[in-house]
């Protein structure tokens, strides 16, 4: 079974990354209604669940590609915290204090803390929501979904993401000893086997560690002092195999080459839930896409971004901005164009799920594009790179170049 992100939004079966189902509910009883959407919140399902998670990656995803969120979803979030510092899933009314009926979580925190850092001005926030989430972390290092719960690596990479986000080094933050990375690598499974390299959500209750796809793309990137929206390497060029974790760094190598095993198959990750057919897994596969990308591997993704270009349309629609987000979160690290994704505008399509943007970027004119690409085809003393990789083919040399830019589309 592939863990989500969120326990709690597994206790109500909402699946952070797919489309959101409906909690159980008793036989010939009347469903509650869905709580009014404020103005300021992304997406229209309800935001019992998931409301501050899925507009903090809405919010980081809108600053990654310069887009300038509305004041009022900022201020909806930034509102939605509680005197400790922490962060609930949801608060209906955020005017009322909060208290020990409150299911403030680690994960909830850790993503509103990443958007207020990214997007700035909130450092009193962000400051108290990590004095939180100091005083939650576990004698292993680690991090549990909720204070005091045993850690799990979705929940301690996202903590290293939001301690990283404010700049303090997650190294540097201990228990007993014990750093988050200390957590991680724990969790990371011996070379080996067929499942070398991955990450387990946790053990189980003998101990026992699991394969998980999911986890392991969250700690692929949390091992490398990443946040939610990754940090794409220069390309690595050691060939991926799995070699004994003695670093988290290490132990984010061998998660990656895991990761590229698991998307070899079909390009993408596949979601494995008791009960149901197995289907793919669109989130966890865009969140793989970043984990590959912050490894330094962002070029054995491409096969899993070109199928997401193709499939991924409706699941994004129905699931709502948490997906767009990963969408074009994934899309940025790989430098695939998130406004032309196989032909859909993902940034536009995401700044439609909430109020309009304070501003938004202005596409590349034709010309620009143009200027741009000519640019690109001369050096600085204006000698033609196409003309020098000529002579030098017709001269027997091999010539290898690559020229990258973010938000450039990458062709098969």
């Amino acid at each position: 079974m592939i863990v989500r992100r969120s326990a709690a939004v597994l206790a109500a079966t909402v699946v952070i990354g797919t489309a959101l189902a409906p909690a159980a509910v008793a036989e010939g009883a009347s469903p509650s209604p869905a709580p009014a959407i404020p103005s300021g919140l992304y997406g229209t399902s309800d935001p019992t669940y998931d409301g501050v998670w899925r507009q903090s990656l809405a919010l980081l995803a809108q600053h990654t590609v310069g887009v300038k969120p509305a004041a009022k979803a900022v201020d909806w979030l930034a509102g939605q915290q509680c005197a400790s510092g922490a962060f609930a899933a949801y608060r209906a009314d955020a005017s009322a204090k909060c208290d020990a009926k409150t299911m403030v979580d680690t994960n909830s925190t850790s993503a509103a803390v990443q958007a207020l850092a990214a997007l700035g001005g909130h450092d009193g926030e962000t400051g108290k929501a990590v004095a939180w989430l100091k005083s939650a972390q576990n004698k292993d290092g680690g991090w549990g979904y909720t204070a005091g719960g045993a850690s799990d690596a979705n929940s301690t990479s996202v903590v290293i993401g939001a301690l990283a986000a404010v700049g303090t080094k997650p190294a540097d933050i201990s228990k007993g000893g014990k750093s988050p990375y200390d957590a991680l690598v724990k969790l990371s499974m011996p070379c080996g086997g067929a499942d070398a390299g991955a990450f387990a959500y946790q053990p189980d209750k003998k101990g026992k560690l699991a394969a998980n796809a999911d986890a392991t793309a969250a700690a692929v990137v949390g091992a490398l002092g990443k946040g939610l929206a990754g940090e794409p390497l220069k390309p690595v060029a050691d060939p991926l195999s799995c070699k004994a974790a003695d670093s988290p760094e290490q132990a984010a190598q061998n998660g990656a080459a895991y990761l590229v095993k698991a998307l070899a198959k079909d390009q993408h990750l596949t979601s494995v839930m008791p009960g149901a057919k197995n289907q793919p897994d669109y989130g966890n596969t865009a969140d793989a896409v970043v984990a590959l990308a912050t490894a330094g591997h962002g070029d054995k993704a491409a096969d899993a971004m070109r199928w997401l270009e193709t499939h991924s349309a409706q699941w994004a629609a129905q699931a709502g901005p948490a997906a767009y987000a990963q969408l074009v979160l994934a899309a940025d690290a790989a430098t695939f164009d998130p406004r032309d994704f196989g032909g859909q505008d993902l940034v536009k399509q995401l700044n439609a799920t909430g109020p309009a943007p304070a501003s938004v970027p202005a596409a590349p004119t034709a010309s620009a594009s143009a200027s741009a690409e000519e640019a690109a085809k001369k050096d600085d003393s204006g000698v033609s790179v196409w003309w020098i990789i000529g002579v030098g083919l017709v001269g027997g040399i091999g010539i290898g170049f690559l020229i990258s830019a973010r938000n450039k589309k990458q062709q098969p």
